[in-house]
């Protein structure tokens, strides 16, 4: 589980996080949803280590991620995987190689082991004997997917998932949506997915916590989230007209 406590974060004179806290638990899909400027991207980087807040605490089970020293960070992101909004493949390397990249730099596996953990990997996401295609020779869906086994390859405890779904058509993004669950059950893997699209946030969304502007403004399940009575949550969900008149229709026919 990932605990953050009173988390601030200023740029300047802006104050992007006003003091949030919220938790991310174990063997569950995190959701942070919230429209563009609420601090959703800033609030993954800030729980991967990529920026330090300007006050408050992240807690790894009983460790605050805020106070470890260089070498302690290095050691926990072992644990940590990472798949990037445009999944951020080596296009010089091929998938084998872009997969085996974590266990080169942080591992002293020898080539037969780290050959057999890429395969595996390979196989979980359903892309077996794809070793030697590069980047360019694969669709967006299939980089998604070696974006994935290569943020598993290391059997990490947490696994953060920055816009899984962007640039994606409907049916592959839910395939990316099943198979991030699927692993996340699977492993009891801590897994935080930045999103806005509410195709994930009603098909996985195990846990979700809503900012607007800086602050956490709900938090809830899938199953809450049509009935809650938050207007903020409301207003995020049915940002469009044409979801106002089926939420509309919808109510209509309850009464």
């Amino acid at each position: 589980m990932i605990r953050i406590e009173g988390i601030k974060k200023s740029f300047d004179e802006t104050e992007v996080l006003k003091g949030l806290s919220t938790e991310f638990e174990k063997g569950k899909t995190n959701l942070i949803i919230g429209r563009s400027g609420a601090g959703k991207t800033v609030l993954l980087k800030l729980l991967v280590g990529l920026l330090k807040p300007t006050s408050g605490s992240i807690w790894y089970g009983d460790t605050d991620f805020t106070k470890m020293d260089s070498r302690e960070v290095r050691t926990l992101r072992m644990d940590v995987g990472m798949l990037f909004q445009g999944s951020a493949l080596f296009d010089s390397m091929t998938t084998e190689e872009n997969i085996r990249f974590p266990l080169d730099m942080f591992t002293n596996k020898t080539k037969k082991e780290k050959l057999d953990q890429v395969n595996y990997c390979l196989e979980r996401v359903e892309l077996d004997g794809a070793n030697d295609k590069y980047p360019s020779e694969i669709s967006g869906g299939m980089q998604k997917r070696v974006g994935i086994a290569r943020a598993i390859v290391l059997d990490p405890k947490y696994l953060f998932c920055d816009e899984p779904n962007s640039g994606l058509d409907p049916k592959t993004a839910l395939l990316i949506d099943e198979l991030i669950q699927k692993l996340t059950y699977e492993k009891e893997i801590t897994t935080v997915i930045n999103t806005h699209d509410m195709n994930s946030v009603m098909g996985i969304g195990d846990n979700i916590a809503l900012l607007h502007e800086g602050r956490l403004a709900w938090r809830g399940n899938k199953s809450e989230v049509l009935d809650s009575d938050n207007e903020t949550l409301q207003n995020f969900i049915f940002a469009s007209p044409f979801l106002q008149r089926l939420r509309d229709a919808a109510l209509g026919k309850k009464q």
